[in-house]
This record gives C-alpha cells, sequence and structure tokens, in this order.
C-alpha cells in the first residue's frame, strides 16, 4: 500500500461549461469528505470510444452545466467519511460510475460524469451532491462507489504470486464488468453454450471473454466482419463464429451446426432493430433457454410467443449491474481466471494527462476493442 498524501488545498479538473465550448483545464477546491463519501486521488480514469460525441452535445446526453466529467475509475483513498468502516487512506479501489439513490435505488440512477439519467430523483443525485466526476486529479465518491482492490495481488510481480499488472490495465474491469452483469442474471453455467451477437464491438467482445472466463463450454460469436470474428477466435478455442448476413435462414442452419445452444446473449446498438439474428438465435435457443438483453435497441420488436411458451424460454434485461455482481467479479479477476493485459489479448491504447484530453477523445474513438485509453492526471 502507497503511502499516504495528504490533501492539497486545491486540484486540476476538467471542466465542461456548454456542449458549444470545449473542455477547459481549471484549478477549483479540492472536495471533502464527509458522512456515506470517500475522497479518492484518481490514478488512471476511463475513456469511453463516445466521449467526444457525448460532449458536444451530439449524444444528445443530459448532465448539468457546468460540471466535471468522467467515467469509472482507478483511485487510491485520501480520505474517508466517518461512517466508513472497511475502506482506508492509500487502499487501492475500483470507482464504479453507476451511482445509484441510497433511498431509491431502481427509480434514482445516474453514471458519473456521463449521464443524469431520466427522473427527478436521478437528477437531483447528478445536479447535487455527486455532481462532478473524476477527470479530476481528485474525487469525492460514494462510499458504496468504491470498491477494494487486492493491490499485492494484482499489480505484484509475477514471480512473488502477483498478476504483473498496471494500473491502466484494471480499467478493463469497468467494460467486462458489464456483460457480466447480464451473464450472472440469466445464470450462465459451466460446460454451457452461448451465443453473444454482435461479439465483434467493445462490449460484445467482453462479453466472449467473460462468457469463457465464467466456464462456457463454448462461445458463439456473432458479427457482420469476418476479419474481426477471426481475431475472436485466436483467443479461445472453444469460440467458432457465424457471421451476419441479413439472411435468417442461412444464420439459422449455421448456428443449428454448434447446438443445443442454452443462453443468447444480445448487445445490439440501437441501428440494430431490424438484424436477422435477434429471430435467428431465437429459433435455435433449446427448451429452457434464456435470453440476455443488454443492447441499446431503439424501438420496438416482435418475439415469438408461441415459441416462448411451448420451449419455456426466458428473457431478462439488465442494465449495467449491481454492487453484488461487482464484488463478484473483482474476486474472478484477482483470481486470475479472467486474465487483463497481454495475457487476455487486452491493452492500454494510451494514456494522457488532464490538458490532452483532445488526444485521448480521438485514441479512444479508433481504438480497438480490446483496448482501453486512460486519462491520468
Amino acid at each position: 500500500m502507497a503511502d499516504y498524501v495528504p490533501l492539497p488545498e486545491t486540484h486540476r479538473v476538467l471542466q465542461l461549461t456548454s456542449i458549444a465550448e470545449p473542455l477547459q483545464l481549471k484549478t477549483a477546491p479540492t472536495p471533502q469528505s464527509g458522512p456515506g463519501s470517500v475522497v479518492v486521488r484518481i490514478l488512471a480514469a476511463s475513456v469511453l470510444s463516445y466521449s467526444g460525441d457525448i460532449y458536444n452535445g451530439q449524444r444528445q446526453y443530459p448532465f448539468p452545466q457546468p460540471f466535471v466529467p468522467g467515467a469509472s475509475a482507478i483511485g487510491r483513498v485520501v480520505t474517508v467519511g466517518p461512517d466508513a468502516t472497511t475502506l482506508v487512506p492509500s487502499q487501492l479501489v475500483f470507482l464504479d460510475c453507476t451511482i445509484r439513490g441510497r433511498d431509491n435505488p431502481t427509480g434514482a440512477m445516474i453514471l458519473s460524469g456521463i449521464i443524469e439519467g431520466f427522473t427527478e430523483a436521478s437528477r437531483k443525485l447528478m445536479h447535487g451532491e455527486w455532481r462532478d466526476s473524476t477527470y479530476a486529479e481528485y474525487t469525492k465518491f460514494p462510499l458504496e462507489n468504491c470498491i477494494p482492490l487486492d493491490e499485492q495481488r494484482l499489480l505484484g510481480p509475477v514471480d512473488a504470486g502477483g498478476l504483473g499488472y498496471c494500473v491502466e490495465d484494471l480499467l478493463h474491469i469497468s467494460r467486462l464488468l458489464v456483460p457480466y452483469g447480464g451473464l450472472d442474471d440469466v445464470g450462465l453455467k459451466p460446460g454451457e453454450t452461448i451465443v453473444v451477437a454482435p461479439a465483434t464491438g467493445p462490449f460484445g467482445s467482453a462479453a466472449v471473454r467473460v462468457a469463457l472466463a465464467m466456464g462456457a463450454g463454448r462461445v458463439i460469436a456473432m458479427g457482420r466482419s469476418e476479419t474481426a470474428l477471426h481475431r475472436l477466435c485466436a483467443l479461445d478455442s472453444r469460440i467458432v463464429t457465424v457471421q451476419i448476413t441479413g439472411n435468417e435462414q442461412a444464420e439459422t442452419e449455421a448456428l443449428k451446426r454448434h447446438g443445443p445452444i442454452d443462453v443468447f446473449f444480445d448487445i445490439s446498438p440501437p441501428m440494430a432493430v431490424d438484424s436477422t439474428h435477434l429471430k435467428s438465435v431465437i429459433a435455435v435457443l433449446k427448451h429452457g433457454g434464456r435470453i440476455s438483453l443488454m443492447g441499446g435497441v431503439r424501438g420496438d420488436l416482435s418475439f415469438p410467443y408461441a415459441a416462448f411458451m411451448q420451449r419455456n424460454l426466458s428473457m431478462k434485461g439488465t442494465f449495467m449491474f449491481s454492487r453484488e455482481q461487482i464484488l463478484s467479479f473483482v474476486k474472478l479477476i484477482q483470481s486470475g481466471l479472467l486474465p487483463l493485459g497481454e495475457k487476455g489479448g487486452l491493452s492500454v491504447g494510451g494514456k494522457f494527462g488532464l490538458e490532452k484530453w483532445e488526444e485521448a477523445f480521438e485514441k479512444a474513438r479508433v481504438a480497438g476493442t480490446g483496448e482501453v485509453v486512460a486519462i491520468v492526471p
């Protein structure tokens, strides 16, 4: 554990004052911890592939202005509130950007530094106590969103029993956690066969890796790009691929050759509302098959009512993940069963200071599916 560093009076932050203006590097008073909160020194903060489109207004995400943007991060505890019982100064933590209302966890939820949600209760969280996020030297975060990490195991040298990761490698946790929430919700079991579609994007390829680590016997990766699917196959001999061609019958026949299929994990983007893979996979699910929906499809979809009833199919939507799932997932990472870094085919695409935020956003936009980009204050 690193030596304790006291809080300075001021710190540097990236501030968004208006979507019509670029982010600005400013000096602000350093946040102070109180009941239910922790002040953390940011070591590395994630950059989303579409961060530029969020903060220039193209994505039309609602958030307060001005505020400090950000995302999930890795940091070190500096001060804790009086009600903290386990976190201590200098402890390495993962900061989960999914902040929920303590008295209304299902009705009030924001993604810190990204979106304020769509209810008055959610907006209250982001316009008040949790306005500023992690693109700063220090941040104040809810106590329950600071997840302790075993620093010796994760960052320690391999010859001393560690996994040999760098701090930035740990940012992969935030991306891998998303599919873990859905896969855990539908109870993916060791030895089962799962379809992941589309599997070639950042979160789809993460789902492939997580499913393997959870013990899937076979992962059928679907996508449009043959090149991207071929790269996925190199990860593990348990991965097979089926291309999304727009021909529902051809996809169905190709899937049947790898059946029976227990689970279908869908993480379709908004434009996939008419994609043929949704129907082709449902058509081949075995009796009692389960479907996890974690995509961003806009619009309504029809489903084969009779097939669901006759084959006892079940479908569950999952948005992000619970705190219990984070704790379980961190154990999976710390066990080494889900490798990060080069061994897991994952890498750090770049790390940038606060003043280089434009370069960070551009690098994240073009980064590969196994790359993370970090802002390092």
